[in-house]
């Protein structure tokens, strides 16, 4: 097994591993906390493979709202057809934010990937949140937002190509909103970093509706910065995790006329705490 940093600050891709082997889990997992985005390249697998793998994680995390695969309610289908504007995930958030325990992580593995495009982008909160001044650190660290699921994926969205396709649905069940730290402190690696994201965040508790507006629009600017991403360039048989409390992601929408078929599983997580 051969363990590649995909940048300066965040991502990794490994070469030559095996998850259906569990000798190799303990140098995987290793490899998650270091770095919070792998790429385990050249995965041949089937789904009962993929569950056994995200269970030795954790418990599963049942998504409400995507379509699952057919025989596996377990496993989220990520899709796009050829014919489909819409990608789903093209704003950069964390999945999950909206849960009162947020998710811990989430595997994708690629089935299905257009001959270009499609990547990953991901970016690193510790690094973004380091990369603040000393008074805005102090500043954000006595801070909460509230997080919530009703305006992406509650009877709004009806009209979405998304949910026309039958990509997602389960309306009815966006009724999540939670209350975190602006700034969390990270349960695996004890480094700080902001935990908002332009999708699910609604607003920062105790601010003017301006106020609030602003902090969110400046920190969400400087987190878009290059320096703080790392970018996953697909292969079929990938499989990419990525940690929820410590990164951003986006899907790139830029494949029109092909088809990109993904399976995610989501791994459940732990109360998150602040500085």
């Amino acid at each position: 097994m051969e363990i590649r940093p995909l940048t300066g600050g965040l991502g990794a891709e490994i070469i030559g591993a095996n998850i259906c082997d569990p000798n190799q889990f303990g140098d995987i997992q290793a490899a998650f906390s270091e770095f919070s985005v792998i790429v385990i390249r050249g995965q041949d697998i089937a789904p009962e493979d993929h569950l056994d793998f995200a269970r030795r994680f954790g418990p599963i995390n049942v998504n409400r709202f995507f379509k699952p695969v057919d025989g596996h309610p377990e496993i989220a289908t990520v899709l796009k057809e050829k014919d489909q504007k819409q990608a789903v995930g093209e704003g950069w958030h964390t999945d999950h934010s909206y849960d009162q325990i947020p998710a811990m992580g989430s595997i994708l593995h690629a089935i299905e990937i257009p001959p270009y495009g499609g990547d990953t982008l991901f970016v690193s909160m510790a690094a973004a949140y380091d990369a603040l001044s000393s008074p805005m650190q102090a500043f954000l660290g006595g801070l909460s937002a509230v997080h919530s699921s009703r305006h992406v994926f509650g009877a709004e969205t009806l009209t979405s190509e998304a949910a026309k396709t039958g990509r997602l649905g389960n309306a009815a069940a966006a009724t999540q909103d939670a209350r975190h730290p602006v700034v969390l402190t990270h349960p695996l690696s004890g480094r700080r970093g902001l935990f908002v994201n332009p999708v699910f965040t609604t607003h920062i508790e105790g601010l003017t509706a301006e106020e609030s507006e602003a902090v969110l629009r400046m920190l969400y600017e400087h987190c878009k910065q290059p320096e703080f991403q790392c970018r996953v360039r697909w292969q079929a048989g990938d499989i990419t995790m990525w940690d929820n409390r410590a990164t951003w992601h986006k899907a790139i929408n830029d494949y029109h006329g092909f088809r990109r078929l993904m399976h995610r599983i989501t791994v459940e997580g732990e109360a998150l705490s602040g500085v």
